[in-house]
């Protein structure tokens, strides 16, 4: 009887023991959804015709993107400003405030991604909109995957997981890519995601020639169809904010004919 009630306690320990296992596996579980959740990217999407910005949220939010839209420059100012969206999709042909005025106005107060969408045929018009600090551009009509994939492009960019080389040092130059903070000497500077990711990848390499095709590549990520002259207004955004000279270039060089290089 005895080797019994021991045989009977043993079973009654294994399967409290696998109960409490799973138990510990379900809150981990729900500790990882709860992070997934934690972790779900808000996008604002501005443009005053519903029906594209609802393809565009439809699609967005398939992805897995938390969306807000909004019809106006105006209310994409005042929710920019009191909600903060990790990305923004900004339509350039918005009456009153336009997309333009709306980039312009951003850029003094921070750094959020811009992904302008434009129906705009004239390449002038977009470099404008790169030359303010737009990080990209999707011209209309446009396609639902494509936007989808120029977002996570960009969000790739910002979240990469830390590798080995994270700070990078060229001369005064610093970046620190887990932070996405750069400085020249003792002076932080303030850059885009976009332009931090430009200005890493020639200064990972001083001395190397990148042509614009191979710089649109590394700043984007997804194969598309673009136009070189858009790097030579993310150059000069960088070199805005970082040479003493902006005219005179001291870090970032030109190689006329091929593309840009970081001075070795």
């Amino acid at each position: 009887m005895s080797g019994i009630a021991a045989r009977t306690r043993s079973r009654g320990q294994n399967l409290k023991s696998q109960v409490s296992s799973l138990r510990s596996e379900v809150e981990g579980r729900k500790s990882e959804v709860g992070s997934r959740k934690f972790d779900v990217k808000h996008i604002l999407v501005v443009d005053d015709e519903p029906r594209i910005a609802e393809i565009a949220r439809d699609y967005l939010e398939r992805a897995g993107f938390k969306v807000t839209t909004a019809g106006s420059g105006a209310d994409a100012l005042a929710f920019a400003r009191s909600r903060r969206p990790d990305l923004i999709v900004l339509d350039l042909g918005l009456p009153h405030v336009d997309g333009l005025d709306v980039t312009r106005t951003l850029r003094r107060q921070s750094s959020v991604p811009i992904i302008m969408l434009t129906a705009r045929v004239d390449e002038s018009d977009k470099l404008i909109g790169l030359e303010l600090g737009a990080d990209d551009y999707v011209t209309k009509p446009f396609s639902p995957k494509e936007l989808v994939a120029r977002v996570r492009a960009v969000f790739r960019r910002i979240d990469a997981a830390p590798e080995r080389g994270d700070i990078i040092r060229a001369g005064e130059v610093t970046l620190d890519k887990r932070r996405m903070q750069a400085s020249v000497g003792a002076q932080s500077i303030d850059l885009t995601s976009t332009e931090f990711e430009l200005l890493a990848t020639l200064a990972s390499q001083p001395g190397r020639v990148f042509t614009r095709a191979q710089l649109l590549d590394a700043i984007r990520g997804v194969e598309v169809e673009s136009f070189d002259r858009a790097i030579d207004a993310h150059v000069k955004n960088v070199r805005r904010k970082l040479e003493p000279d902006p005219r005179n270039p001291r870090y970032v060089l030109t190689v006329h004919g091929v593309g840009y290089k970081f001075a070795d």
